[in-house]
């Protein structure tokens, strides 16, 4: 995946904000359990990138619950207003995950997949366009 876009974005509030200067490495929407209970939603969709290219400013809460790795999937809030923006998964310590729908301009990067359909409500609506997975791909970083 490769974009020239420099991806800027905050929470609803304005409390924080944060600039990511490096490459997207992969988007897509999670239908599993988790990301729709937390999202409020019918599944969260994300696009990860270089944890070291991503800059913060205002205090971001975490909530770290086990993946189906086992390893710890950390995200993150903003402390006031509730909005997820962001997820650091252990599996994948160089990645952090940004929220699609946080970026100051959402047409910046569009999901390529969806995860966890086996889990997806049976209501949920997804891009059937796109390459769907029941669980978690392989991945090149394991």
């Amino acid at each position: 995946m490769s974009t020239n876009t420099h991806l800027t974005g905050g929470c609803h509030c304005g409390a924080v904000r944060y600039e990511c200067a490096g490459e997207p490495v992969i988007s897509a929407t999670c239908h599993c359990t988790d990301c729709a209970r937390i999202s409020g939603a019918a599944g969260a969709s994300a696009v990860a990138v270089a944890r070291d290219t991503v800059t913060v400013t205002g205090e971001v809460s975490w909530y770290a619950s086990p993946g189906d790795s086992g390893k710890m999937v950390n995200r993150g809030f903003c402390p006031r207003c509730g909005t997820r923006l962001f997820g650091k998964p252990d599996l994948a310590p160089d990645l952090m995950s940004i929220s699609l729908l946080s970026l100051d301009d959402p047409s910046a990067v569009r999901p390529q997949m969806n995860l966890y359909t086996k889990s997806a409500a049976p209501w949920a609506a997804s891009d059937t366009a796109l390459t769907s997975f029941e669980g978690m791909p392989p991945m090149p970083l394991e």
